[in-house]
């Protein structure tokens, strides 16, 4: 661990939601709650891990094992979580829910351990992304030196077998893939990716291609067209915060009411959706289905929608 670094602390707060219904070309959003976090681990629950999400190894050996190295961290952007760090193998680092980072403290012990190793702070780099004076150690109660981030102990998952890999991400709602600064890895509500087909589209906070449908309209207000058994092929996408978008205009950024009572989405006024049958990030499976769907562009504009 170098002299130089220092723990630093994150404080978890918490937003009101609040949705708005605001007149079209009326830039707005909504807003979100926070999580709270830094909930202890109860006796009995092997750290927190499900059945079947360690390890063959025993108890024993989680607790005589040292916290294996670091190297060189870095930043990485997976398809569906967006920007989250990674060892020097290229391994994702996560965080416990169950931890607290003021003042950093780790609860993982014993068959935890085993599914969520422990990383090693003495010989870690602050490599492309990562901001060095965010790095630091807490002491394990077995006294080794354990990896922060943000003042958050890191760790990896026993299952994840390559680089790349995010099988602990949401894992019993208490394990996340680590964002640079401490926070938990997730995507805006609202960002953009470079399809090598169409070009650069919106996505949702999955990761998922988002769509318009030609039906709809956003002038003066927004209507969507697509109800009943529609919905069920293509959900609505929910309300986001403003300032929780990225590389999408924000005029005509808004939330509207639907008749259903639901609230969804727009972009330029217009109502936003995602398909069901896009299975993962990166699938575009609804573009142009029906000659009415269309990804959408930053601007709001259905790419590749016929022109009238």
């Amino acid at each position: 661990m170098r002299t130089s670094w220092r723990n630093a602390s994150l404080v978890a707060s918490a937003a009101v939601v609040l949705a708005l219904t605001t007149a079209c070309g009326q830039d707005g959003g909504t807003t979100g709650a926070g999580q709270n976090v830094g909930a202890s681990a109860q006796p009995g629950e092997i750290g927190n891990v499900g059945a079947g999400q360690g390890l063959e190894a025993g108890a024993g050996d989680a607790r005589s094992a040292s916290p294996a190295a670091a190297g060189k961290l870095s930043v990485t952007t997976d398809e569906a979580l967006g920007e989250l760090v990674t060892d020097g193998d290229g391994r994702t680092l996560y965080r416990f829910d169950a931890d607290t980072a003021e003042p950093p403290k780790t609860t993982c012990e014993a068959d935890c351990a085993t599914a969520w190793p422990p990383v090693a702070a003495d010989d870690a780099i602050a490599g492309e992304g990562i901001d060095e004076s965010l790095l630091g150690e807490v002491t394990r109660p077995d006294g080794t030196e354990q990896l922060t981030i943000g003042g958050w102990p890191a760790y990896r998952y026993a299952k994840d077998t390559a680089a790349g890999d995010v099988k602990g991400q949401g894992v019993n709602g208490k394990w996340f893939a680590l964002a640079a600064d401490g926070t938990k890895a997730a995507r805006p509500g609202l960002s953009t990716r470079e399809d090598p087909e169409l070009g650069e589209i919106v996505v949702d906070k999955d990761g998922m291609t988002v769509y318009r449908f030609l039906k709809d309209e956003a002038w003066p207000d927004p209507v969507s067209a697509c109800t009943g058994d529609c919905l069920k092929k293509w959900p609505v996408v929910a309300p986001v915060e403003t300032n929780d978008t990225e590389d999408v205009e924000k005029k005509g950024l808004m939330s509207f009411t639907r008749p259903d009572g639901a609230a969804q989405q727009t972009l330029d006024c217009w109502p936003l959706y995602t398909f069901a049958g896009d299975e993962e990030p990166g699938d575009i499976n609804g573009q142009g289905v029906g000659g009415t769907w269309y990804a959408v562009a930053p601007d709001g504009k259905a790419v590749g929608a016929p022109q009238k």
